[in-house]
């Protein structure tokens, strides 16, 4: 039983995590930083706005030691949510253990490691495909022989359902990513370690409100995997071929509009993954109620544990053997989705498999995305106090001086640039310039394993951002397929068809086609809204500028002078609105550009009202989630902003 947690400083999110276990929490879920995720360190342009928000900051062995100071790590079952950095935060930890007096072999825990989603949906990539392929195959290669208890890859559909993915994709684009992974760990392993390997991969994957659905989901995707164990790689050691998986339920789903409707979401969807013995979770975590308004506070994290305390002790839901054994709806429902999730896992293959299919994946999950969004748009997928029951009383939930939800102080990430800068200054540096020097070395020699050196960094004292940065000298940046432009077009209908009329009348008004710029400053990786925004207006008929994630406010700026744009979008869900869209607005200026500025995300009602104060002409939030309204709103929007008279349909 967890709760996904941490916040601002290793300091504060260790008093959290012990209350959280003096609470009855059975294990650690770790929240890093974006920063962290993506490797920079606090000081970093990129990190701006960024530095403890959306999980905890660690840039070395010094905030690792005071993240688990006190917590028995050889009693502790350790999750840590880390992709790009993971063999670098695995280094951190192995380490604080040692240091501790701790043997490598008591530890037990996972590390997330899975790349291809990053590149789909999540966004905080590191590294090219295949050098991120190469550290995962060797961090597997490395914990099955030296930290034998650890799950050293999380292969996660969660995110893929974030995205938009339906469960046949879910299934499929998750599955294919193991046998990427598999097929590359087995060059870097021994014969008869193999099986071992494969009885070590685990799964996180996400459980929606259609739970009946969702169960079905798990029991194909446990099908599948054993298939694939006996049939692609002679696995017949049934303790390996156990489909092993780890849940957080749907946060997609959650609500800004009455948002204490979704505690009955998260309970409903705790089901799907517990109620049938035979395809039963391994570890569950659920989110806050308040996650689609900010970031929740211990409070609201203790309710998502008592859900999970009362599903187990009060309940019978633990008592009996599979309740679904035998199920001609449930048997019927399972294969059809394993049948389905076979068809696309083809599909992939023929494309070179998961790394080199990346770009059509991208593209199918927006689509089904947008799909999903006019649904809900038309009142044909209806969510209550969204779109339907939209009638409701104001919730003594959000209210108070915190609004139902919890802020990150502004001094923190002051506060961690000082730390990193003393960090530098006390340790050797000698001894940090020659581990590094040994660890690009090693990311030169395909055949090395780059865990070694990363711990003989990770000793020496580096930090997050220098560990990463030597591999970027090595491998080189990357940026990540946006899924937008090889998109198919949208089917036309009723709202498609005025908008498109809007778009028209305003190009013909400014001499030019309607152009704009849907941009994401900062680290926020996020992107599922803005590329709705983006392909909802290509298939207005508007010109879009969209480079994808990680943008610095200058270059957004940079981009709309040099593109001619018309109007700004800005898409941020990481909580970093304050700093950074003023932020953009000054290198706006600067840089001469008069464009009216739109911002979308998570952003709490006092934030909205001084971000217009500061120059934004529209914020959207989601409880906004009528594309086309916001599109015509944009629309209308640069007409009045450039003068256009535009005469009506």
């Amino acid at each position: 039983m967890r709760t996904y947690a941490g916040h601002s400083t290793a300091r504060e999110s260790n008093e959290l995590y012990r209350r959280n276990l003096a609470k009855g929490q059975t294990g650690l879920s770790i929240a890093f930083d974006l920063p962290t995720q993506t490797g920079y360190d606090p000081d970093h342009e990129l990190s701006r706005g960024e530095v403890g928000k959306v999980g905890v900051s660690i840039a070395h062995k010094g905030d690792m030691h005071a993240l688990l100071d006190g917590i028995p790590l050889d009693e502790m079952n350790t999750s840590m949510t880390i992709n790009a950095t993971a063999a670098w935060l695995l280094a951190l930890y192995l380490t604080v253990a040692e240091e501790n007096g701790l043997e490598r072999s008591s530890l037990q825990g996972t590390t997330q490691n899975d790349i291809i989603k990053e590149f789909l949906s999540r966004g905080t990539y590191a590294f090219p495909p295949e050098p991120s392929m190469r550290l995962i195959a060797d961090t597997i290669a490395f914990t099955v022989e030296e930290v034998p208890q650890w799950n050293p890859i999380n292969i996660c559909s969660y995110h893929l359902q974030e995205a938009g993915a339906t469960p046949v994709q879910e299934i499929a684009y998750s599955i294919s990513t193991a046998i990427a992974v598999l097929d590359r760990v087995r060059e870097r392993v021994s014969r008869e370690s193999f099986p071992r390997v494969f009885g070590r991969i685990s799964f996180f994957v996400n459980a929606g409100i259609r739970f009946i659905e969702e169960h079905a989901k798990l029991r194909a995707m446990a099908e599948l995997w054993e298939e694939l164990g006996r049939e692609r790689y002679g696995v017949d050691d049934d303790r390996y071929l156990r489909f092993r998986y780890g849940v957080q339920v749907n946060s997609l789903g959650l609500t800004e509009a009455q948002p204490e409707n979704n505690i009955i979401r998260i309970v409903l969807e705790a089901l799907a993954v517990t109620l049938g013995r035979s395809a039963r979770a391994r570890a569950l975590q659920l989110p806050a109620w308040n996650e689609a308004l900010g970031l929740p506070r211990p409070w609201d994290q203790q309710w998502s544990l008592r859900i999970q305390q009362i599903l187990a002790y009060e309940t019978d839901l633990l008592e009996y053997p599979d309740i679904f054994e035998g199920s001609k709806v449930m048997d019927a429902l399972a294969a059809e989705l394993a049948s389905g999730a076979r068809e696309e896992m083809a599909a992939v293959a023929e494309r070179g498999g998961a790394v080199d299919a990346v770009p059509y994946m991208k593209t199918k999950m927006v689509e089904s995305h947008r799909e999903r969004v006019r649904r809900i748009e038309s009142g044909e997928l209806k969510v209550v106090g969204q779109n339907v029951f939209t009638e409701a009383e104001p919730s003594p939930l959000q209210e108070g001086e915190d609004g139902g939800i919890m802020r990150v102080n502004e001094a923190v990430e002051r506060s961690a640039v000082e730390a990193v800068a003393r960090w530098r200054s006390a340790r050797d540096g000698q001894a940090v310039t020659d581990a590094l020097t040994d660890l690009e070395r090693a990311a030169a020699d395909p055949d090395a394993n780059l865990m070694p050196p990363t711990l003989a960094a990770a000793k020496a004292g580096a930090t997050t951002g220098e560990w990463a940065e030597a591999l970027r000298a090595i491998f080189g940046d990357y940026r990540g397929p946006t899924g937008v432009g090889d998109a198919a077009a949208a089917p036309s209908d009723d709202s498609l068809g005025a908008l498109r009329e809007r778009v028209e009348r305003v190009s013909d008004g400014l001499g030019r086609r309607v152009k704009i710029l849907v941009g994401k400053p900062g680290l926020d990786g996020h992107s599922n809204g803005a590329e709705q925004i983006a392909v909802r207006a290509r298939d207005a008929g508007m010109d879009v500028v969209y480079e994808g994630i990680r943008l610095t406010p200058a270059r957004i700026a940079r981009t709309a002078v040099d593109e001619g744009v018309h109007v700004v979008g800005l898409s941020i869900l990481s909580g970093s609105h304050a700093e950074l869209i003023p932020a953009v607005l000054n290198e706006l200026e600067q840089a001469g550009a008069d464009v009216p500025v739109v911002v979308g995300g998570i952003i709490p009602a006092a934030d909205q009202d001084a971000l217009l104060q500061a120059g934004v002409s529209r914020v959207y939030t989601p409880q906004d989630f009528e594309v086309s309204r916001i599109m015509g709103d944009i629309v209308d929007l640069v007409a009045e902003h450039h003068g256009v008279a535009v005469a009506s349909a």
